[in-house]
């Protein structure tokens, strides 16, 4: 158990659930986020129900979104870290699939403030 708390210390079990939690905000705010984008697409850019969808989607990104992918790679990098890179396989595979949420998550964030704009770069029936 020594080798796992590493520069941690009696901190590292906190630190994990943590990280747990925060990856757990973070996947229900990218599921939520296309639903959202989904009953903004229906409606017409303008209107008094397409600034409510704007209001609301930029409150998931400012509340939860971005705060939890920020928390999760904090947390994440202070784990890998307190472990070590080296002969990790699991490790690496997991960094990967990190790096491809997060360019998911920086994709919807961007069709968000598009369609903030005005824009409707997708059919509703693609955010489906």
């Amino acid at each position: 158990m020594d080798d796992l708390l590493g520069w941690l210390g009696p901190a590292y079990p906190l630190v994990k659930a943590l990280h747990i939690i925060f990856v757990i905000f973070w996947m229900a705010g990218l599921f939520i986020l296309p639903r959202y984008l989904v009953h903004q697409a229906g409606e017409p850019p303008g209107n008094a129900e397409d600034a409510k969808w704007i209001e609301r989607i930029a409150r998931l990104r400012r509340m939860i979104l971005t705060p939890s992918l920020v928390v999760t790679w904090v947390l994440g990098l202070a784990l890998a870290f307190n472990v070590g890179f080296a002969g990790s396989g699991w490790l690496h595979a997991k960094l990967a699939l990190v790096l491809l949420l997060t360019g998911y998550h920086g994709w919807m964030v961007s069709l968000s403030k598009r369609m903030a704009r005005g824009e409707r770069p997708m059919a509703e029936r693609a955010f489906r």
